[in-house]
């Protein structure tokens, strides 16, 4: 079979398979070239998923009319440039775009239109290309002073076969939105606006540059919420700087869609940012939840590729461990300056749950159901409707309560509180961490300090012996007395196995595991981390691992199967994230048994002393599992309940 020269126009279809994988990508792409123009508001408009027509308009530099011919020409770029010896250098890559294939990719697939006007001309142009087929320069009208208007109609037409593996509008109209939103969070300085099939869909004006601007932007995206509940990180290792906002772990998801990468301003899906995420929230969250979070990522063009994949939604860095690193430290360290906060969302479904269970008859239970006759009583005597078997106000029990608290706190306040009860508990409050600092009077002569300025407050009442009721200045918070002392349990066990590592139990016969050589050489090259974990492994030849000692904490365990998790997530996410959340389940396991449990009747100083060490001990607003210890209701929100708003 003879080789053949495939002709420009086919090389063209296929190059364009790579770049323009759908209306979404193609978007990517002009919006891509939009924001190296230096554009500072950008409009899209798309029809019929993107496949009918799609337009881009911006106010950038423009291009002029000797630019437009070149502009569509395969590796025609004004983004790389020789330097002094006359090399090209794909190293240092500081735009969106540099390969210049996307337009003519697109033309080649499409009918493209491009007007446009250069900066200081006062002539605008356009220039039509149909399947390939390149038209003729000529003068056009355009609205602005500057700036491009690309127009692509009928996608895929000049490729048929390309259009029987789109999916549906509305999945191709998605992910256009997706598209937009991820360049909108990577450029919080430019304004955005799109429309699909007339309808407005995006309206983002443009941002001021830094934390609070990028917040702000976040916010319209993510939605007032994230902005709530969003922890700020700035954190720089090694010339590698980490910015962005994470959510608290109670403001978590059922899926991964809501975390974002940016490299270098560049929107990037990488699987890093993924095992970088489970790793820092894995003490707080169940595996089946994920949390928000958009971070960014600022470094030496030269430590990342970005030339990986035509599409450059993918990056490769040269130091992957050191970013791995830096994402998992500064998230954690962050978490850990969150302290007991938990999210507003919290209140927000509590508040929504008693709404909903609320009788539309005060005074009745909420299964009352009033009688359909307007005769009332005499239409009851008849047999035409029941009447509620009981009155609020003759429930039994109504009036009975587990536990009643009022006491004010004596200053100067020193300790935890007044009172013990020989239960024990204030003794394994006392041992969690070191006693609060003496408050100082603020008030001079007699001041009195009133607890309810306490975060959570003072404690008024105890209800169903699990549940603390406490008072804050602005309203009222209700914590489950084992979900928190659970973790402030966990978070003790955590700190003196760091303090004094991991115990090991040495197994009688060494194990020898059978692993794949590249799988293998990835465990042993990490055998230090390992060993600090409480795993000792060694190389046994080609392919093989032998362990020596497992932690003891695990008690008996199957330690061939240990390792090969260990190295599906070395694989994966480049960590050894099995061992270590083993690790967490056992002391989670240990901590939940070593709790308070619910059903334990509390007085006084022994609630305030676990509301106190929920204030000074970190990740406290979530238990082991992601859950809330706390709920926390605005005055302004139980009024609203009540008709008083």
């Amino acid at each position: 079979m003879p080789i053949r020269r495939l002709p420009p126009e086919t090389v063209n279809r296929i190059a364009a398979g790579e770049v323009v994988e759908r209306p979404a990508s193609a978007i990517k792409e002009l919006v891509d070239n939009a924001i190296d123009a230096g554009a500072t508001r950008i409009e899209v408009e798309a029809h019929g998923g993107g496949l009918t027509r799609i337009l881009v308009a911006d106010d950038g530099c423009g291009l002029s009319a000797d630019e437009l011919p070149v502009a569509i020409e395969r590796h025609a770029t004004s983004k790389l440039a020789p330097d002094e010896d006359g090399l090209w250098d794909l190293l240092r890559i500081h735009t969106m775009g540099f390969r210049g294939e996307a337009l003519p990719s697109i033309g080649s697939v499409a009918r493209l239109s491009i007007s446009s006007r250069a900066k200081g001309s006062s002539d605008a142009h356009s220039i039509l290309v149909e399947g390939g087929q390149v038209g003729e320069v000529s003068p056009a009208a355009f609205p602005g002073p500057h700036g491009a208007r690309i127009e692509v109609r009928d996608l895929f037409y000049a490729t048929p076969a390309r259009l029987k593996f789109m999916k549906s509008e509305r999945a191709e109209a998605l992910a256009i939105t997706e598209e937009i939103k991820r360049q909108a969070m990577a450029n919080e300085n430019v304004g955005f606006s799109l429309d699909i099939d007339g309808r407005r869909i995006l309206r983002l004006p443009p941002e001021h540059p830094g934390p609070q601007g990028r917040l702000a932007r976040l916010a319209a995206v993510l939605g007032r919420d994230f902005q709530d509940n969003a922890i700020e990180i700035d954190q720089v290792r090694d010339g590698v700087r980490l910015s962005g906002f994470a959510g608290l772990p109670t403001y978590n998801r059922g899926n991964a869609a809501h975390q974002y990468l940016f490299v270098n301003g560049r929107p990037v899906r990488d699987r890093l940012l993924q095992g970088a995420l489970r790793a820092a929230y894995a003490d707080f969250l169940a595996r089946d939840r994920h949390p928000t979070a958009a971070l960014y990522v600022t470094l030496d063009t030269s430590e990342v590729d970005v030339n990986v994949h035509p599409a450059k939604a993918e990056v490769r860095f040269r130091d992957p461990a050191l970013v791995r690193g830096l994402i998992v430290g500064a998230l954690r360290h962050a978490l850990a300056g969150a302290g007991h906060r938990a999210s507003t969302t919290v209140a927000a479904q509590a508040l929504d749950s008693i709404r909903a269970q609320q009788s539309p008859f005060p005074g009745y239970p909420p299964q009352y159901q009033p009688g359909p006759s307007a005769a009332g009583f005499s239409a009851w005597r008849e047999g035409g409707w029941p009447p509620p078997t009981q009155r609020p106000m003759d429930l039994p029990g109504l009036n009975e309560v587990s536990a009643r608290v009022e006491f004010e706190f004596p200053l100067p306040l020193a300790g935890r509180g007044q009172g013990g009860g020989g239960s024990g508990f204030e003794e394994a409050i006392a041992a969690l961490s070191p006693p609060l600092p003496t408050l100082s009077p603020q008030g001079g002569e007699g001041y009195r300090f009133d607890p309810v300025d306490f975060p959570l407050g003072v404690a008024r009442a105890q209800v169903h012996e699990t549940y603390i009721v406490a008072q804050t200045r602005d309203g009222m918070v209700i914590v489950d007395q084992h979900a928190a002392h659970e973790r402030l349990v966990y978070e003790r066990m955590k700190g003196e196995m760091a303090a004094g590592g991991v115990s090991r139990q040495t197994l009688l016969l060494p194990e020898v595991v059978d692993l794949d050589p590249a799988e293998a050489e990835r465990v042993v090259a990490r055998s230090e981390e390992l060993a600090s974990l409480g795993l000792v492994i060694e190389s046994f030849g080609p392919g093989a691992v032998l362990v020596r000692e497992t932690p003891a904490l695990l008690g008996k365990t199957d330690a061939a199967a240990l390792v090969r998790d260990i190295a599906d997530d070395l694989a994966e996410n480049g960590a050894a994230l099995a061992l270590k959340e083993r690790l967490e389940e056992v002391c989670s396991t240990m901590a939940c048994h070593g709790s308070v449990r619910a059903g334990r009747r509390l007085n006084g100083a022994e609630m305030n002393a676990l509301l106190r060490e929920m204030e000074a001990t970190p990740h406290s607003g979530q238990c082991n599992h992601g859950r809330p210890t706390y709920v926390e209701l605005k005055l302004a929100d139980i009024e609203k309940l009540f008709g008083r708003r």
